[in-house]
């Protein structure tokens, strides 16, 4: 046997295993309900990840909805195709909370937008619910945390939820079935390049 078919047959062995233990892992997950992801971290892509998800699931026919806090007031791409698709968006109009400097108004923004968030948790018609930048809610104080978990385990149980922003409580981590960290390695704005449309937001 010359030396490039022994490595051909090593590869393809190799290969077998590996479809062999993954078949099993198919096979062996049989439940059926929603799930709640949790996307994190400091690097930049975790409301791209949970639009992404949002686009993929209106590409199959599942209705979704999506609640934004802290980026209202910005021109917003997602927004701007996904809603001609029918999905639903509540958005936080004060916009970024470092601008208005007002607890108070950020607060009373944040709960009127949680408010539509507890509807759309219990609407057993959306498939899908994205709560982008919520984390932050939690972490400012502007959103109680046993209130998020409350809603999160009273869903409807086919309906999957998604959650973006940095510093995700604890509590929610273990709450998630799925969570995924975007590490920072490097940033074009701490370069000094402007955010830009179509890219960045």
């Amino acid at each position: 046997m010359s030396y490039e078919d022994n490595q051909s047959d090593r590869y393809q062995a190799r290969q077998q295993r590996i479809k062999e233990k993954v078949d099993a892992k198919i096979a062996s997950a049989t439940e059926e309900r929603g799930i709640v992801i949790v996307i994190t971290g400091n690097g930049k892509g975790k409301s791209t990840s949970g639009f992404g998800t949002v686009a993929r699931a209106v590409g199959h026919g599942l209705k979704c909805g999506v609640a934004q806090f802290i980026k209202g007031t910005w021109d917003n791409g997602e927004r701007n195709l996904l809603e001609k698709l029918g999905v639903t968006f509540h958005v936080m109009a004060t916009g970024f909370t470092w601008e208005t400097q007002n607890k108070a108004t950020d607060t009373a923004a944040a709960q009127a937008v949680w408010e539509k968030c507890q509807q759309m948790l219990q609407d057993e018609t959306l498939n899908v619910v994205l709560l982008d930048e919520l984390t932050y809610m939690v972490s400012y104080g502007y959103v109680p945390l046993e209130e998020v978990l409350t809603a999160l385990q009273q869903r409807p149980p086919m309906q999957t939820v998604i959650i973006t922003g940095r510093g995700a409580h604890r509590e929610l981590l273990d709450l998630a079935d799925t969570v995924s960290e975007v590490k920072n390695v490097k940033h074009a704005f701490q370069a000094g390049v402007k955010a830009q449309q179509g890219i960045d937001w």
